[in-house]
């Protein structure tokens, strides 16, 4: 990061408007590198803060595609954030999975021409199932001075993470309905390949126990 980046970055305080609520913000770069992502931090959090470490979507968030959670997801992290007050929203440049939006578009149409999962149809393409890594945002949040925060998730992977530079994590479930039939078969999948802490719909009180930490 050059002189002038750190300048700009250290200037980043205004205020954020959303829902007709203001809340404070700031913004930094993840692990120093833009190219990785921003920390968006809302009010003054403290320790036990929300926290949502989210990968970039552009179909879910931007286009409004109903076949994933994404865009839900990350409103829903936004709601929680602001009416707390304040809060961390990491929100990382991992667009399909890792592999980019051009492996995520050939993605659905191997998906579409063999009727596999997207996970499956990834590494029938040669991608990783999923290539993200969340070490840079736990470094990010560490860096900041938290002991403990509570995690928006349902992915284990994130938790573990967090729990590698030894903050101390309470996961919250991140739970939102999907928006068409094809959205249910992603949460599914990821609930079979990843191990994500999602409902089956045979099991809806799953949604109301505390999630298991890294053992």
């Amino acid at each position: 990061m050059t002189a002038a980046e750190g300048a700009a970055e250290s200037d980043t305080g205004h205020r954020f408007t959303r829902n007709g609520q203001d809340t404070p913000m700031r913004v930094l770069a993840v692990d120093g590198d833009p190219a990785l992502g921003h920390l968006l931090i809302f009010g003054d959090p403290d320790d036990n803060c929300l926290v949502r470490i989210h990968s970039r979507c552009l179909y879910g968030e931007a286009l409004d595609s109903q076949d994933c959670d994404c865009g839900p997801e990350l409103r829903k992290s936004l709601d929680l954030i602001q009416a707390e007050g304040s809060g961390i929203l990491v929100y990382l440049e991992q667009e399909g999975r890792g592999a980019g939006l051009i492996a995520k578009a050939l993605g659905y149409r191997e998906a579409e021409r063999s009727g596999a999962d997207t996970f499956t149809a990834y590494t029938t393409l040669g991608y990783p199932a999923d290539g993200r890594s969340y070490a840079s945002a736990a470094r990010s949040l560490a860096a900041l001075g938290l002991g403990k925060v509570r995690l928006l998730t349902n992915n284990p992977e994130k938790v573990q993470a967090l729990v590698d530079v030894d903050l101390d994590v309470t996961p919250e479930p991140l739970y939102t309905s999907p928006l068409s039939a094809r959205a249910a078969a992603y949460l599914d999948a990821k609930r079979r390949h990843r191990g994500h802490w999602i409902p089956a719909d045979d099991d809806p009180a799953a949604a109301h126990r505390r999630l298991p930490l890294p053992g």
